[in-house]
């Protein structure tokens, strides 16, 4: 049989064996956090930790890696299931006590940002988009709109406050400052993540860093809000050595697109909350020129 034959039949056998039976070098498993944080959507689904969770237990259970390297493409969206992911993924971490990589793709902003700072170094290219830590809530008010169509609409409380911020009522000044004290309680807690996982990198002044503004990938590693610039199959290539195998984790499927928020019990009801969610995750991912 030719010597040049035998290395391609091992590559077959090797992709029909178990991951703990084959040669070679070690295994990193890889996991796709891709999409809006907690957003609902018709197409992709909504990136949450209960979509999440599996995948990323899965890749932490893999007890013969050294590490896990997450691929983050997210222009952020709920710091709640923001903050959540990150937890977990550094609980898993020290559980396991594996090394954990992010390599940026196009963005990792707001949420997309917070979570790339659960591991323990973040990689992206020259031309990501990377930053944007702060919090922003935005809405229409509709009030002048069914005034001129003649439309009368009757709201019952229970609760004085209940009806704050309500598009289709005037804005009131007390209730923005309300709005505003709550975002500063968040931003808060965004600074205090970064500072803690990115404390002794961060190069520049708080007013710069934490202003809700974001760069490119080559600004973002002189601010200290990444590593290195490069990407996966490089970077990793160089750390474990050339024979190094990636192991992508599946993720998305139908029961975490059952989790995107449409309602199976109101479809119609789903289909707009679906469309809207659509628009404001377009929205999102448009404001970094994407």
């Amino acid at each position: 049989m030719p010597n040049d034959i035998l290395p391609t039949l091992k590559r077959g056998l090797d992709r029909l064996l178990p991951t703990a039976w084959r040669g070679g070098g070690p295994v990193i498993p890889v996991v796709r956090l891709s999409g809006a944080i907690g957003m609902p959507g018709l197409v992709r689904p909504s990136l949450t930790l209960a979509s999440i969770a599996k995948p990323l237990e899965k890749a932490f259970a893999l007890k013969s890696a050294p590490a896990v390297a997450l691929i983050v493409n997210s222009p952020g969206g709920s710091p709640v299931q923001s903050h959540l992911i990150y937890k977990r993924i550094r609980a898993l971490a020290a559980e396991t006590d594996k090394h954990v990589f992010a390599f940026v793709e196009d963005v990792a902003a707001s949420g997309g940002y917070m979570v790339a700072c659960a591991a323990d170094e973040i990689v992206c290219d020259p031309s990501s988009i990377v930053g944007s830590i702060g919090v922003v809530s935005a809405g229409f008010g509709f009030e002048k709109l069914i005034d001129r169509i003649g439309i009368e609409r009757r709201v019952y409380t229970a609760g004085a406050r209940k009806t704050m911020l309500d598009p289709f009522e005037p804005e009131r000044p007390e209730d923005v400052e309300r709005l505003k004290t709550i975002q500063r309680e968040v931003h808060q807690t965004f600074i205090a993540l970064v500072k803690a996982r990115r404390g002794d990198t961060l190069a520049h002044t708080e007013e710069d860093v934490f202003s809700g503004e974001f760069w490119v990938g080559t600004q973002a590693l002189g601010l200290g809000l990444v590593d290195d610039l490069g990407d996966l199959r490089s970077v990793l290539r160089a750390r474990y050595g050339t024979d190094v195998r990636l192991r992508a984790i599946p993720t998305g499927g139908f029961w975490s697109r059952r989790q995107t928020g449409m309602s199976a019990a109101l479809p119609g009801l789903g289909l707009a909350e679906g469309f809207a969610g659509s628009f404001e995750e377009r929205a999102m991912w448009a404001r970094y020129g994407l």
